[in-house]
C-alpha cells in the first residue's frame, strides 16, 4: 500500500511546518487529490492515523478535497472539465489537450494549535 508512504511524506512536511511555526499540535490537514494522481483517497484516509501516530499530527483530522480533471485546448483556447478516459475539449471536441489539473496530490492547508502557558 503506497498510500502509507505518501502519508509518511505528508506528515514529514506537516511536522516541518509545525516546527517552523513553533506549535505543539496539528489539528487538521487538508489535501487535494486528483483522480489521475495514482493515490486512492480511501486508502490515504485509512493510512493517515498510522503515519501520524507519535507525531505532532497524532489525532489530527485529514480532510480530502477531490480535485477535478481539467484540460486546456490549444485549438479553441478554452479550459474545460474532462474525465479520466476522455481528455477531450468539452467545447470543440479536440483531443490534443493539455492537462491543467487532476493529477495532483497537494497539501492545501494545515491548522495548528498553539498551547499557551497559563501563568
Amino acid at each position: 500500500m503506497h498510500e502509507l508512504s505518501v502519508c509518511q511524506a505528508l506528515i514529514s512536511q506537516v511536522e516541518e511546518l509545525a516546527q517552523r511555526e513553533m506549535v505543539q499540535r496539528v489539528e487538521r490537514v487538508r489535501v487535494g487529490i486528483g483522480p489521475l494522481s495514482g493515490v486512492e483517497p480511501q486508502l490515504l484516509q485509512h493510512a493517515y492515523p498510522l503515519a501520524a501516530a507519535g507525531t505532532l499530527a497524532e489525532n489530527s483530522e485529514l480532510e480530502i478535497e477531490n480535485r477535478p480533471i481539467r484540460v486546456h485546448c490549444p485549438t479553441c483556447g478554452k479550459t474545460s472539465d474532462a474525465n479520466a478516459s476522455r481528455l477531450l475539449c468539452a467545447h470543440c471536441g479536440d483531443w490534443q489537450t493539455t492537462l491543467v489539473s487532476g493529477d495532483e496530490l497537494m497539501l492545501l492547508q494545515v491548522e495548528f494549535i498553539r498551547e499557551t502557558d497559563n501563568v
